[in-house]
């Protein structure tokens, strides 16, 4: 029997510090239902997981059932995909190991896999986007930090201990700005959505030369007004991508040279900043890159849609799924 007829649904669930959203997803990659929770207003995550299963049900058994759905996939910060754990989220309200997966799984009694959000993104890419028929990529999310996802042979990266593959962790400026992770200079310091604004408040500070960018207070620019402001020919905002997109080819460059990828995809909002960003970046990577590599890496955008790509990136991991009762 074939079990995707039998099953023709998988569910994807992301957990963001602030939401949590969920659909069911088709073997296409359409979301044909969906619903949203708060994140963090469940004092256990015991009750976090009863809330979830409450607004996830009615779904289910609106389309045909827990029987048509083929697993359940979870992306989620500092989840561990060999374990299906979420461990140490420094972003999420509760604290230490939480056996997700296990949890999810005893309420509704279908097969689920957890792993990071980054990881899910390149699982999403692979199954539903720019990243179909390739066997060797890597996914970079740039958002409030810069996290990634390293596809080689057609498997994610997992490591040892389920944890391999953070790239917006390397280094890329010895004793340079200090990182939430507790080290200095760390890419995702300078790559990040965080990391443009804070780029903009120093070149601001350091400059005279008028800007656009001057006429917001300086705490609460982000980098979305950086982006308006190149789009509008501001100088300084567009060499603040110039610096931004520099540094992230340089490190992508070291990248190519670990797996040598058909392509890197980029995904979240600064991706978005088209040439500014793009521009800057494949030139580092032009000029970092190892003779023997040049021209041989595609730089992609992601084709995920923004608002679907995390229940998407989570899901395509439920396709993978045995069936409970095997």
């Amino acid at each position: 029997m074939n079990t995707s007829m039998e099953r023709p649904y998988v569910v994807g669930i992301d957990i963001g510090g602030t939401n949590t959203v969920f659909g069911i997803v088709d073997a296409r990659g359409t979301i044909i239902a969906s619903g949203a929770v708060k994140t963090q207003i469940y004092p256990t995550v015991e009750e976090y997981a009863d809330e979830v299963c409450k607004n996830l049900l009615p779904l289910i058994i609106a389309h045909g059932g827990v029987d048509k759905i083929k697993g359940i996939g979870i992306g989620a910060p500092n989840g561990n995909y060999y374990t299906g754990t979420i461990e140490f989220a420094p972003n999420l309200p509760w604290k230490g190991v939480l056996p997700l997966a296990a949890i999810f799984e005893e309420r509704l009694g279908i097969p689920t896999a957890l792993t990071n959000d980054a990881n899910a993104a390149a699982v999403g890419e692979m199954t539903y986007g720019a990243a179909r028929g390739m066997k060797d990529f890597i996914m970079i999310t740039l958002g409030t930090g810069v996290g990634s996802g390293i596809v080689i042979n057609g498997q994610v990266v997992y490591g040892h201990d389920g944890f391999a593959g953070e790239l917006g962790h390397v280094i890329v400026r010895r004793e340079g700005r200090a990182c939430g992770c507790g080290r200095k200079g760390c890419l995702e310091t300078y790559c990040s959505a965080t990391g443009v604004a804070r780029t903009a408040r120093e070149f601001l500070a350091a400059r005279t030369d008028a800007s656009l960018l001057r006429n917001i207070p300086a705490e609460s620019i982000v980098s979305k007004d950086v982006y308006d402001a190149a789009v509008q020919g501001d100088k300084l905002a567009q060499e603040i991508f110039e610096f931004t997109g520099r540094i992230l080819g340089e490190s992508l460059a070291d990248a190519i040279a670990f797996s040598s990828p058909e392509a890197i995809i980029l995904f979240g909002g600064l991706a978005k900043s088209g040439d500014y960003i793009m521009k800057p970046v494949l030139n580092a990577i032009d000029e970092n890159v190892l003779n023997i590599y040049k021209g041989k890496t595609k730089l992609l955008i992601s084709e995920l849609k923004d608002s679907d790509a995390a229940v998407l990136g989570a899901s395509a991991l439920a396709w993978e799924l045995k069936d409970l009762k095997d």
